[in-house]
Protein backbone atom coordinates (compact mmCIF):
# COMPACT_ATOMS: atom_id res chain seq x y z
CA UNK A 1 0.00 0.00 0.00
CA UNK A 2 2.86 2.39 0.77
CA UNK A 3 4.50 1.56 -2.57
CA UNK A 4 1.19 2.16 -4.40
CA UNK A 5 0.61 5.50 -2.67
CA UNK A 6 4.17 6.58 -3.48
CA UNK A 7 3.82 5.51 -7.11
CA UNK A 8 0.62 7.55 -7.56
CA UNK A 9 2.24 10.53 -5.88
CA UNK A 10 5.35 10.22 -8.05
CA UNK A 11 3.26 10.13 -11.20
CA UNK A 12 1.67 13.42 -10.12
CA UNK A 13 5.18 14.79 -9.52
CA UNK A 14 6.15 13.79 -13.06
CA UNK A 15 3.13 15.63 -14.46
CA UNK A 16 4.02 18.71 -12.40
CA UNK A 17 7.63 18.69 -13.63
CA UNK A 18 6.45 19.62 -17.13
CA UNK A 19 3.01 21.16 -16.74
CA UNK A 20 3.68 23.67 -13.95
CA UNK A 21 6.52 25.50 -15.78
CA UNK A 22 4.37 25.43 -18.94
CA UNK A 23 1.51 26.92 -16.97
CA UNK A 24 3.76 29.67 -15.61
CA UNK A 25 5.08 30.39 -19.10
CA UNK A 26 1.51 30.75 -20.37
CA UNK A 27 0.92 33.50 -17.79
CA UNK A 28 4.12 35.51 -18.19
CA UNK A 29 7.06 36.02 -20.55
CA UNK A 30 9.39 37.04 -17.73
CA UNK A 31 11.97 34.25 -17.28
CA UNK A 32 12.58 35.36 -13.70
CA UNK A 33 8.95 34.70 -12.78
CA UNK A 34 8.96 31.32 -14.54
CA UNK A 35 12.21 30.25 -12.84
CA UNK A 36 10.95 31.73 -9.56
CA UNK A 37 8.42 28.90 -9.33
CA UNK A 38 11.23 26.37 -8.82
CA UNK A 39 13.04 28.76 -6.46
CA UNK A 40 9.93 29.17 -4.30
CA UNK A 41 9.42 25.41 -4.26
CA UNK A 42 12.98 24.83 -3.02
CA UNK A 43 12.86 27.61 -0.41
CA UNK A 44 9.57 26.40 1.07
CA UNK A 45 10.91 22.86 1.42
CA UNK A 46 14.03 24.21 3.10
CA UNK A 47 12.06 26.31 5.61
CA UNK A 48 9.45 23.70 6.58
CA UNK A 49 11.73 20.65 6.79
CA UNK A 50 12.62 20.90 10.50
CA UNK A 51 9.14 21.64 11.91
CA UNK A 52 7.72 18.90 9.70
CA UNK A 53 10.25 16.49 11.16
CA UNK A 54 8.86 17.29 14.62
CA UNK A 55 5.26 16.58 13.58
CA UNK A 56 6.28 13.32 11.90
CA UNK A 57 7.65 12.17 15.28
CA UNK A 58 4.61 13.46 17.19
CA UNK A 59 1.67 12.22 15.12
CA UNK A 60 0.68 8.90 13.57
CA UNK A 61 2.58 8.76 10.30
CA UNK A 62 -0.13 7.05 8.29
CA UNK A 63 -2.47 9.90 9.15
CA UNK A 64 0.11 12.43 7.98
CA UNK A 65 0.57 10.65 4.62
CA UNK A 66 -3.19 10.54 4.07
CA UNK A 67 -3.82 14.17 5.05
CA UNK A 68 -0.81 15.57 3.15
CA UNK A 69 -1.76 13.85 -0.10
CA UNK A 70 -5.47 14.68 0.09
CA UNK A 71 -4.81 18.34 0.94
CA UNK A 72 -2.39 18.91 -1.91
CA UNK A 73 -4.86 17.13 -4.17
CA UNK A 74 -7.56 19.57 -3.09
CA UNK A 75 -5.19 22.51 -3.65
CA UNK A 76 -4.48 21.35 -7.22
CA UNK A 77 -8.15 20.83 -8.02
CA UNK A 78 -8.80 24.36 -6.78
CA UNK A 79 -6.06 25.72 -9.05
CA UNK A 80 -7.45 23.74 -11.99
CA UNK A 81 -10.89 25.25 -11.43
CA UNK A 82 -9.45 28.79 -11.52
CA UNK A 83 -7.73 27.92 -14.81
CA UNK A 84 -10.90 26.38 -16.22
CA UNK A 85 -12.94 29.50 -15.47
CA UNK A 86 -10.25 31.98 -16.49
CA UNK A 87 -9.57 33.25 -12.97
CA UNK A 88 -6.03 31.96 -12.51
CA UNK A 89 -2.98 34.17 -12.05
CA UNK A 90 0.64 33.90 -10.97
CA UNK A 91 -0.46 34.64 -7.41
CA UNK A 92 -2.70 31.56 -7.39
CA UNK A 93 0.02 29.48 -9.06
CA UNK A 94 2.74 30.53 -6.62
CA UNK A 95 0.44 30.05 -3.62
CA UNK A 96 -0.52 26.57 -4.79
CA UNK A 97 3.12 25.59 -5.33
CA UNK A 98 3.95 26.73 -1.78
CA UNK A 99 1.15 24.50 -0.45
CA UNK A 100 2.29 21.58 -2.60
CA UNK A 101 5.92 21.98 -1.47
CA UNK A 102 4.87 21.99 2.20
CA UNK A 103 2.67 18.91 1.99
CA UNK A 104 5.14 17.07 -0.26
CA UNK A 105 7.80 17.50 2.42
CA UNK A 106 5.33 16.19 5.00
CA UNK A 107 4.32 13.17 2.90
CA UNK A 108 7.92 12.30 1.96
CA UNK A 109 9.24 12.50 5.51
CA UNK A 110 6.33 10.50 6.91
CA UNK A 111 6.75 7.81 4.24
CA UNK A 112 10.46 7.44 5.04
CA UNK A 113 9.75 7.28 8.77
CA UNK A 114 6.90 4.77 8.52
CA UNK A 115 8.74 2.26 6.33
CA UNK A 116 10.82 0.61 9.13
CA UNK A 117 7.55 -0.26 10.91
CA UNK A 118 6.23 -2.06 7.82
CA UNK A 119 9.20 -4.27 6.83
CA UNK A 120 11.99 -6.06 8.65
CA UNK A 121 15.22 -4.11 8.93
CA UNK A 122 17.10 -6.52 6.69
CA UNK A 123 14.49 -5.85 3.95
CA UNK A 124 14.77 -2.05 3.99
CA UNK A 125 17.22 -2.02 1.08
CA UNK A 126 14.84 -3.98 -1.13
CA UNK A 127 11.83 -1.90 -0.08
CA UNK A 128 13.63 1.38 -0.76
CA UNK A 129 14.87 0.01 -4.09
CA UNK A 130 11.34 -0.81 -5.22
CA UNK A 131 10.09 2.62 -4.19
CA UNK A 132 13.02 4.21 -6.03
CA UNK A 133 12.29 2.22 -9.20
CA UNK A 134 8.65 3.31 -9.19
CA UNK A 135 9.72 6.91 -8.65
CA UNK A 136 12.10 6.81 -11.62
CA UNK A 137 9.49 5.29 -13.94
CA UNK A 138 6.83 7.82 -12.89
CA UNK A 139 9.07 10.90 -12.70
CA UNK A 140 11.30 10.30 -15.69
CA UNK A 141 9.39 8.16 -18.19
CA UNK A 142 5.63 8.29 -17.67
CA UNK A 143 4.91 11.64 -16.02
CA UNK A 144 6.72 14.26 -18.17
CA UNK A 145 5.50 13.14 -21.63
CA UNK A 146 1.98 12.55 -20.25
CA UNK A 147 2.01 16.01 -18.69
CA UNK A 148 3.05 17.59 -21.98
CA UNK A 149 0.33 15.78 -23.92
CA UNK A 150 -2.39 16.69 -21.42
CA UNK A 151 -1.28 20.33 -21.37
CA UNK A 152 -1.54 20.41 -25.17
CA UNK A 153 -5.22 19.45 -24.83
CA UNK A 154 -6.00 22.08 -22.20
CA UNK A 155 -3.98 23.80 -19.49
CA UNK A 156 -6.32 22.66 -16.73
CA UNK A 157 -6.31 18.93 -17.60
CA UNK A 158 -2.86 17.98 -16.17
CA UNK A 159 -3.63 20.07 -13.07
CA UNK A 160 -6.89 18.18 -12.51
CA UNK A 161 -4.95 14.94 -13.08
CA UNK A 162 -2.32 15.88 -10.50
CA UNK A 163 -4.98 16.71 -7.94
CA UNK A 164 -6.78 13.43 -8.58
CA UNK A 165 -3.59 11.37 -8.34
CA UNK A 166 -2.51 12.95 -5.06
CA UNK A 167 -5.99 12.57 -3.56
CA UNK A 168 -6.06 8.92 -4.68
CA UNK A 169 -2.64 8.37 -3.09
CA UNK A 170 -4.10 9.64 0.19
CA UNK A 171 -7.05 7.29 -0.08
CA UNK A 172 -4.76 4.31 -0.79
CA UNK A 173 -2.64 5.21 2.23
CA UNK A 174 -5.71 4.70 4.43
CA UNK A 175 -5.00 0.98 4.10
CA UNK A 176 -1.72 1.37 6.02
CA UNK A 177 -1.77 0.32 9.68
CA UNK A 178 -2.00 3.02 12.33
CA UNK A 179 1.16 3.00 14.39
CA UNK A 180 1.24 5.24 17.43
CA UNK A 181 4.26 6.03 19.55
CA UNK A 182 3.06 4.81 22.94
CA UNK A 183 5.92 2.34 22.97
CA UNK A 184 8.44 5.18 23.20
CA UNK A 185 8.91 6.39 26.79
CA UNK A 186 10.05 9.83 25.61
CA UNK A 187 6.90 10.78 23.71
CA UNK A 188 4.94 12.10 26.65
CA UNK A 189 7.78 14.41 27.67
CA UNK A 190 8.76 15.45 24.15
CA UNK A 191 5.22 16.41 23.17
CA UNK A 192 5.21 19.15 25.84
CA UNK A 193 8.31 20.82 24.39
CA UNK A 194 8.33 23.52 21.74
CA UNK A 195 8.74 22.64 18.10
CA UNK A 196 12.15 24.33 18.14
CA UNK A 197 13.31 22.30 21.14
CA UNK A 198 12.22 19.02 19.57
CA UNK A 199 13.80 19.92 16.24
CA UNK A 200 17.03 20.68 18.07
CA UNK A 201 17.01 17.19 19.59
CA UNK A 202 17.11 15.71 16.09
CA UNK A 203 19.96 18.02 15.08
CA UNK A 204 21.96 17.19 18.21
CA UNK A 205 21.42 13.45 17.74
CA UNK A 206 22.55 13.71 14.11
CA UNK A 207 25.62 15.70 15.11
CA UNK A 208 26.69 13.19 17.75
CA UNK A 209 26.12 9.97 15.79
CA UNK A 210 29.25 9.12 13.86
CA UNK A 211 27.71 7.08 11.04
CA UNK A 212 24.42 8.93 10.46
CA UNK A 213 26.06 12.33 10.94
CA UNK A 214 28.80 11.42 8.49
CA UNK A 215 26.22 10.26 5.95
CA UNK A 216 24.39 13.59 6.28
CA UNK A 217 27.57 15.62 5.70
CA UNK A 218 28.62 13.42 2.79
CA UNK A 219 25.10 13.81 1.37
CA UNK A 220 25.33 17.61 1.64
CA UNK A 221 28.68 17.63 -0.19
CA UNK A 222 27.34 15.19 -2.77
CA UNK A 223 24.35 17.51 -3.32
CA UNK A 224 26.75 20.31 -4.20
CA UNK A 225 28.55 17.95 -6.57
CA UNK A 226 25.25 16.88 -8.12
CA UNK A 227 23.96 20.38 -8.85
CA UNK A 228 27.26 21.72 -10.17
CA UNK A 229 26.85 19.90 -13.52
CA UNK A 230 23.07 19.58 -13.59
CA UNK A 231 22.46 23.30 -13.13
CA UNK A 232 24.11 23.91 -16.52
CA UNK A 233 23.59 20.50 -18.13
CA UNK A 234 21.19 21.81 -20.79
CA UNK A 235 23.82 24.33 -21.93
CA UNK A 236 26.56 21.69 -21.77
CA UNK A 237 24.44 19.40 -23.95
CA UNK A 238 23.88 22.17 -26.51
CA UNK A 239 27.37 23.63 -26.72
CA UNK A 240 29.68 20.71 -25.89
CA UNK A 241 27.60 17.78 -27.16
CA UNK A 242 25.78 19.54 -30.02
CA UNK A 243 22.30 18.39 -28.97
CA UNK A 244 19.03 20.21 -29.63
CA UNK A 245 16.02 20.16 -27.30
CA UNK A 246 14.85 16.73 -28.45
CA UNK A 247 18.34 15.32 -28.12
CA UNK A 248 18.62 16.69 -24.61
CA UNK A 249 15.34 15.01 -23.67
CA UNK A 250 16.57 11.70 -25.06
CA UNK A 251 19.82 12.11 -23.15
CA UNK A 252 17.96 12.50 -19.86
CA UNK A 253 15.60 9.62 -20.64
CA UNK A 254 18.52 7.31 -21.43
CA UNK A 255 20.36 8.34 -18.27
CA UNK A 256 17.28 7.41 -16.21
CA UNK A 257 17.76 3.80 -17.35
CA UNK A 258 20.90 3.75 -15.24
CA UNK A 259 18.77 4.64 -12.25
CA UNK A 260 16.48 1.68 -12.87
CA UNK A 261 19.49 -0.61 -13.03
CA UNK A 262 20.79 0.95 -9.82
CA UNK A 263 17.52 0.26 -8.00
CA UNK A 264 17.85 -3.40 -9.03
CA UNK A 265 21.53 -3.69 -8.05
CA UNK A 266 21.58 -1.72 -4.78
CA UNK A 267 20.21 -4.38 -2.38
CA UNK A 268 22.27 -7.08 -4.06
CA UNK A 269 25.49 -5.07 -3.86
CA UNK A 270 24.81 -4.21 -0.23
CA UNK A 271 24.18 -7.86 0.64
CA UNK A 272 27.40 -8.89 -1.09
CA UNK A 273 29.81 -6.12 -0.07
CA UNK A 274 28.19 -4.32 2.87
CA UNK A 275 27.17 -0.70 3.29
CA UNK A 276 30.65 0.84 3.55
CA UNK A 277 32.08 -0.65 0.38
CA UNK A 278 28.89 -0.17 -1.64
CA UNK A 279 28.53 3.49 -0.63
CA UNK A 280 32.21 4.27 -1.23
CA UNK A 281 32.22 2.49 -4.60
CA UNK A 282 29.06 4.28 -5.74
CA UNK A 283 30.53 7.66 -4.86
CA UNK A 284 33.73 6.70 -6.65
CA UNK A 285 31.67 5.83 -9.73
CA UNK A 286 30.08 9.29 -9.55
CA UNK A 287 33.53 10.88 -9.56
CA UNK A 288 34.73 8.84 -12.53
CA UNK A 289 31.62 9.44 -14.63
CA UNK A 290 31.59 13.21 -14.09
CA UNK A 291 35.32 13.36 -14.77
CA UNK A 292 34.80 11.57 -18.07
CA UNK A 293 31.76 13.67 -18.96
CA UNK A 294 33.73 16.90 -18.55
CA UNK A 295 36.11 15.89 -21.34
CA UNK A 296 33.80 14.24 -23.87
CA UNK A 297 32.04 15.79 -26.84
CA UNK A 298 30.42 12.56 -28.04
CA UNK A 299 26.70 12.43 -27.10
CA UNK A 300 26.63 8.62 -27.02
CA UNK A 301 29.56 8.42 -24.61
CA UNK A 302 27.97 11.22 -22.60
CA UNK A 303 24.70 9.24 -22.43
CA UNK A 304 26.49 6.15 -21.11
CA UNK A 305 28.40 8.21 -18.55
CA UNK A 306 25.24 9.95 -17.37
CA UNK A 307 23.44 6.61 -17.07
CA UNK A 308 26.26 5.31 -14.89
CA UNK A 309 26.17 8.54 -12.91
CA UNK A 310 22.44 8.17 -12.19
CA UNK A 311 23.09 4.52 -11.29
CA UNK A 312 25.58 5.69 -8.65
CA UNK A 313 23.12 8.27 -7.32
CA UNK A 314 20.35 5.70 -6.87
CA UNK A 315 22.64 3.15 -5.17
CA UNK A 316 24.00 5.84 -2.84
CA UNK A 317 20.52 7.10 -1.98
CA UNK A 318 19.08 3.64 -1.27
CA UNK A 319 22.01 2.57 0.92
CA UNK A 320 22.30 5.84 2.86
CA UNK A 321 18.54 6.02 3.44
CA UNK A 322 18.28 2.37 4.55
CA UNK A 323 21.25 2.79 6.89
CA UNK A 324 19.65 5.87 8.47
CA UNK A 325 16.35 4.00 8.91
CA UNK A 326 18.17 1.15 10.64
CA UNK A 327 20.23 3.29 13.01
CA UNK A 328 17.96 6.16 14.05
CA UNK A 329 15.50 5.49 16.91
CA UNK A 330 11.89 5.44 15.71
CA UNK A 331 10.83 8.41 17.85
CA UNK A 332 13.61 10.54 16.31
CA UNK A 333 13.50 9.38 12.71
CA UNK A 334 11.35 12.26 11.43
CA UNK A 335 13.52 14.94 13.03
CA UNK A 336 16.85 13.39 12.08
CA UNK A 337 15.66 12.88 8.49
CA UNK A 338 14.53 16.52 8.38
CA UNK A 339 17.91 17.76 9.59
CA UNK A 340 19.72 15.62 7.01
CA UNK A 341 17.34 16.82 4.29
CA UNK A 342 18.00 20.46 5.17
CA UNK A 343 21.73 19.86 4.73
CA UNK A 344 21.04 18.28 1.34
CA UNK A 345 18.80 21.17 0.24
CA UNK A 346 21.47 23.67 1.22
CA UNK A 347 23.97 21.68 -0.81
CA UNK A 348 21.66 21.78 -3.84
CA UNK A 349 21.29 25.55 -3.54
CA UNK A 350 25.04 26.10 -3.22
CA UNK A 351 25.76 23.74 -6.11
CA UNK A 352 23.28 25.39 -8.47
CA UNK A 353 24.60 28.89 -7.74
CA UNK A 354 28.24 27.81 -8.02
CA UNK A 355 27.54 25.86 -11.22
CA UNK A 356 26.07 28.94 -12.87
CA UNK A 357 29.05 31.08 -11.89
CA UNK A 358 31.66 28.57 -13.05
CA UNK A 359 29.68 27.90 -16.24
CA UNK A 360 30.31 31.47 -17.38
CA UNK A 361 34.02 30.62 -17.46
CA UNK A 362 33.78 27.17 -19.09
CA UNK A 363 30.81 24.78 -19.20
CA UNK A 364 33.08 21.80 -18.53
CA UNK A 365 34.45 23.36 -15.33
CA UNK A 366 31.45 22.72 -13.03
CA UNK A 367 31.20 19.16 -14.39
CA UNK A 368 34.85 18.47 -13.58
CA UNK A 369 34.60 20.10 -10.16
CA UNK A 370 31.56 17.92 -9.41
CA UNK A 371 33.74 14.88 -10.09
CA UNK A 372 36.39 16.19 -7.68
CA UNK A 373 33.78 16.65 -4.95
CA UNK A 374 32.48 13.11 -5.43
CA UNK A 375 36.02 11.81 -5.14
CA UNK A 376 36.24 13.63 -1.80
CA UNK A 377 32.91 12.07 -0.77
CA UNK A 378 34.30 8.62 -1.64
CA UNK A 379 37.34 9.08 0.60
CA UNK A 380 35.16 10.54 3.38
CA UNK A 381 32.91 7.47 3.27
CA UNK A 382 35.91 5.12 3.46
CA UNK A 383 37.26 6.94 6.50
CA UNK A 384 34.07 7.63 8.48
CA UNK A 385 31.96 4.53 7.73
CA UNK A 386 34.29 2.13 9.49
CA UNK A 387 33.57 -0.73 11.85
CA UNK A 388 30.26 -2.57 12.25
CA UNK A 389 27.64 -0.14 10.97
CA UNK A 390 24.48 -1.96 12.10
CA UNK A 391 25.44 -3.98 15.20
CA UNK A 392 21.98 -3.68 16.72
CA UNK A 393 20.05 -5.89 14.33
CA UNK A 394 22.35 -8.10 12.28
CA UNK A 395 22.56 -11.10 14.62
CA UNK A 396 18.88 -11.23 15.71
CA UNK A 397 17.74 -11.17 12.10
CA UNK A 398 20.02 -14.08 11.18
CA UNK A 399 18.85 -16.15 14.14
CA UNK A 400 15.17 -15.51 13.39
CA UNK A 401 15.67 -16.47 9.74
Amino acid sequence: MLWSANALSNLADGLAFVSMPLLAASMTNDPRLVAGLATLYALVRLVVALPIGVWVDRIDRRTLIVVANILRGIALVGLALTIQFGLSSLVFLYSTMAIVATFESLADNAAVAVLPSLVKKNRLDSANARISAAQLIADEFAGPPLGGMLFALAASIPVFAMGGLWALAGVVALALPIRRNEDSPDIGIDSRQSVFAEAREGIVWLKRHRVVGSLALIGALASVGYMLPFSILVLFAQDNLGLNGSGYGLLLAFSALGGLLGSFLAPRLRNRFGYRSTIAASLGLGAVTLGGLAFTTDPIIAGVLLALYILHAVVWNICSLSLRQRLVPDNLLGRVSAAARDLGLLGLAIGSALGGILGTVDLALPVALGGVLFLGCCFAAMVTLRGELVPDDQRPIVSRD
